[in-house]
């Protein structure tokens, strides 16, 4: 029976190529995967570490480098370029999509952040503009006398015409549209009055 050796291969044959290692994993060979990865994992890391400049992100990348070309050993071919050239495009492209993900990532959070910030606000600030209006509009129908302030909440907030106001209230049509424009006049001074004094 043969000791096993630290070699991937027998001993006494010439060192494997890059090329024939990456034949040889795409076998399942284990050993050979083995050699290559001790012989590429770090160009891999250099380059992915020039790439992201993060260290634990490198370390993280050039792991999922490895792994990619232990599961896509298969896919490479020697006449298209080298293995080594081969393994540090996989290399570029996992990192560029890290640096790209990172990046989205970051995007996310920061217009989530800032749509929940204008959210929040608006909702307020809308939800104050609004009450104070209605209690201002509110405050201000009060000083108006009952024919006007009736017409007016009929024809604005009921959506009925001038006639219809008219016969709602069982007066005459000129009557009312006097009163209503009397009414919108003393509405108008009144909001604008408190407009000066709150500004």
């Amino acid at each position: 029976m043969n000791e096993p050796t630290s070699l991937p291969w027998p001993v006494g044959s010439p060192a494997r190529s890059d090329g024939d290692l990456l034949a040889l994993t795409a076998t399942g060979d284990t050993a050979a995967f083995s050699a290559l990865y001790d012989r590429v994992a770090p160009w891999v890391f250099g380059l992915v570490r020039r790439i992201l400049r993060n260290p634990a992100q490198s370390e993280e990348v050039t792991q999922e480098v490895m792994i990619d070309v232990w599961r896509t050993a298969t896919r490479y071919d020697a006449d298209r370029g080298s293995a080594h050239s081969w393994i540090l495009t996989i290399a570029h492209r996992r990192a560029v999509d890290r640096v790209r993900s990172e990046q989205a990532s970051a995007d996310r959070t920061d217009l989530a952040g800032a749509r929940s910030a204008e959210v929040d606000f608006d909702q307020v600030a809308d939800t104050v503009s609004t009450r104070l209006e209605a209690e201002q509009v509110r405050r201000c129908l009060g000083t108006l006398t009952e024919l006007q302030r009736e017409s007016i909440e009929l024809a604005y907030y009921n959506g009925y015409t001038y006639p219809e106001v008219a016969q709602q209230l069982g007066a005459k049509l000129p009557t009312i549209k006097a009163r209503m424009r009397d009414g919108l006049i003393r509405l108008r001074d009144c909001l604008g009055t408190t407009e000066g004094q709150r500004s």
